[in-house]
């Protein structure tokens, strides 16, 4: 069942699809709160009138209280392990974390909007894919009443953090782009487009369960 965009909860919401993700839900007409889970207070977000901050030093701590109430909850929380430094620290961010979000919303009736990768695979080889489709897999067996997947391949965009090889991809990327057809499976998508993808899904998916991949994200202009 479709339903507008009313009330949604956001972590990982400072972070590149994140903070794009809650500047077009503060544009969403039919949107009237935005709940924006940090570590710390953002500066940006004290402009958005819509926009109220959650402040919690351990996403761990959330309770069922803390995200009840809301027609749609989005995850865009994310991390590298150039960022955290061991596989464990990873793990315990980009799984751990967002299943402790999505375990909160079962039996619930909100939508739940899960940011993953492009590469998700449980059985991957490779320790990053294999935590998103680890991730994607746990997310499917739980009761949630609808649920979409957002899965883009390199994101374009300024981060506040830095990081090194992403920004090398970029700026090649940027050299080259000419020569990259529209259908490429593996093409860039800028933050603006996921993030639109995101809102999207929360208000159009009519099935229990769909996946949105980087062919898709990348008709949106």
């Amino acid at each position: 069942m479709i339903k507008s965009i009313e009330n949604a909860i956001v972590i990982g919401a400072t972070g590149l699809v994140g903070r794009e993700l809650i500047r077009q839900l503060s544009q969403n007409a039919n949107c009237a709160n935005i709940t924006a889970v940090v570590r710390q207070r953002d500066e940006e977000f004290n402009h958005l009138a819509k926009v109220q901050q959650f402040e919690i030093q351990d996403f761990l701590m959330l309770n069922e209280q803390d995200v009840s109430g809301y027609t749609h909850a989005f995850s865009c929380l994310g991390t590298t392990m150039k960022q955290v430094g061991t596989k464990e620290k990873f793990y315990n961010t980009d799984f751990v974390i967002n299943a402790h979000f999505a375990d909160l919303l079962e039996n619930m009736d909100t939508h739940y909007v899960l940011l993953s990768a492009l590469g998700a695979d449980a059985k991957s080889t490779f320790f990053y894919n294999r935590v998103k489709g680890e991730l994607e897999y746990y997310v499917q067996s739980l009761n949630l009443p609808c649920t979409s997947i957002v899965r883009p391949s390199l994101l374009l965009g300024q981060r506040q953090e830095q990081r090194k090889l992403e920004d090398a991809a970029q700026k090649l990327y940027q050299r080259f782009s000419h020569l990259v057809p529209d259908n490429f499976k593996f093409k860039p998508v800028t933050a603006r487009q996921v993030a639109h993808t995101m809102v999207d899904a929360a208000q159009t998916q009519t099935e229990k369960f769909q996946i949105y991949d980087n062919l898709r994200i990348q008709k949106t202009k």
